[in-house]
């Protein structure tokens, strides 16, 4: 669950792989109007948190900000993203745990009928007692962060030992008192070589899925930090590969090429003799992340289909791009999400630039926006770590 991009909160983050899907739904959602409503809402809770990653978008501290949502105003926000539908809302940071009024606040968003998902920080915050409560109240799936198949990797990146250790132990307990879990993985250069003791590791999690983000620089995370284009193409075939046989839902976040991947791979495997929908952007293993109601739902990107909520109640296309669309104090959620410029460019994909803009797969990507901000200040700007030259810009080249 993620973007999300999600600090240990990069949603996933957005946690739940940007979970979604109608709690009795066997299929994904696939015909969703992204023009009105967004599939998925996440809130960073709050900026404190006892982690210090090297890549944090919240630029994470100790101390929670006076300037907090308080319980009233998250509920107040809640209520009116339900009448969105019974959208997935995320719960991220930071470290949600560090608000003593996270019980009361899922108890809330399940009673109002949305899908709820939740990404802690790795400590000992996150008690066994504190996940039964909260899966007695309702929350559907927890998210956590292993950013590495060792302690080793992902202590030295958490910057906390122990980290690595807290996470099983979370996704254990987690299990044990019957709620639903995902893993998130900060995909970044330091880790590439990594990746085949991870995707090892993953298989034997018990997980319904493993959100896959491709790290934006802002935040802690510098662009030296970001693989290259290449490598980016080189872990979207291992998860593709993985996708056949893994007991669990893959998602790719912040690199919606990997849905070009995912459709030129079934585009061969048709050209061999099997029986694909080569439009369908979704891998084989989507019945396993429909199992707890949270699901998923295609081509969501910055700003469409996704919104962000900061911990002092500014509103983002995601928690990866920060470009300000108003404040849920002084503005309507509502209609920021439906008729805020920077909303409202981002879910017209005509008006994407350089090779994003001539891209066959501009519909079914179009790139991470919040990548293309990072690098270049424009949210529209073609994806600058694509390996992928469309037809249109390799005759232009050749010409």
């Amino acid at each position: 669950m993620t973007h999300p991009h999600t600090a240990t909160g990069h949603p996933g983050a957005h946690p739940g792989g940007h979970p979604g899907g109608h709690p009795h739904a066997a299929a994904a959602r696939r015909n969703l109007d992204f023009d009105s409503a967004p599939f998925i809402a996440i809130w960073e809770t709050t900026q404190a948190c006892d982690l210090a990653c090297q890549h944090c978008r919240a630029m994470a501290q100790p101390l929670r900000n006076p300037l907090e949502l308080t319980t009233d105003e998250a509920k107040a926000m809640m209520k009116r993203l339900r009448e969105f539908g019974p959208i997935v809302f995320v719960f991220s940071g930071g470290d949600c745990f560090k608000r003593p009024d996270i019980v009361e606040l899922v108890r809330y968003g399940a009673e109002l009928g949305m899908r709820m998902g939740i990404t802690p920080a790795t400590t000992s915050l996150a008690t066994k007692d504190l996940l039964q409560q909260l899966k007695d109240v309702g929350l559907t799936r927890l998210a956590i962060s292993l950013d590495g198949s060792n302690a080793q990797i992902h202590d030295e990146f958490r910057r906390v030992q122990g980290s690595f250790d807290h996470g099983l132990r979370i996704l254990r307990e987690a299990q044990e008192v019957g709620l639903s879990t995902q893993v998130n993985t900060v995909i970044r250069k330091a880790n590439i070589d990594d990746m085949d003791a991870m995707t090892a590791l993953m298989t034997t999690l018990g997980v319904v899925f493993w959100e896959v983000f491709f790290l934006v620089p802002m935040g802690r995370a510098k662009a030296d930090d970001v693989a290259s284009a290449d490598e980016f193409e080189q872990v979207f075939h291992q998860l593709y590969d993985l996708s056949k046989t893994a007991p669990f839902d893959i998602k790719a976040t912040a690199a919606p090429q990997y849905s070009r991947v995912v459709m030129q791979r079934k585009r061969e495997e048709v050209r061999a003799g099997a029986d694909e929908d080569v439009r369908d952007v979704m891998t084989r293993g989507m019945h396993y992340s429909q199992r707890d109601g949270i699901g998923r739902a295609r081509n969501v990107n910055d700003g469409d289909g996704f919104i962000f909520v900061s911990h002092t109640g500014d509103v983002y296309p995601s928690g990866f791009l920060p470009v300000k669309a108003g404040n849920i104090r002084d503005d309507d959620i509502i209609d920021i999400y439906r008729h805020a410029q920077v909303f409202t460019d981002l879910r017209d994909r005509s008006l994407l630039k350089g090779k994003c803009g001539v891209c066959g797969h501009r519909d079914a990507c179009g790139g991470s926006r919040a990548r293309a901000y990072a690098m270049t200040g424009d949210y529209l700007a073609e994806e600058p770590f694509c390996a992928h030259e469309p037809a249109r810009v390799s005759a232009r080249v050749g010409s």
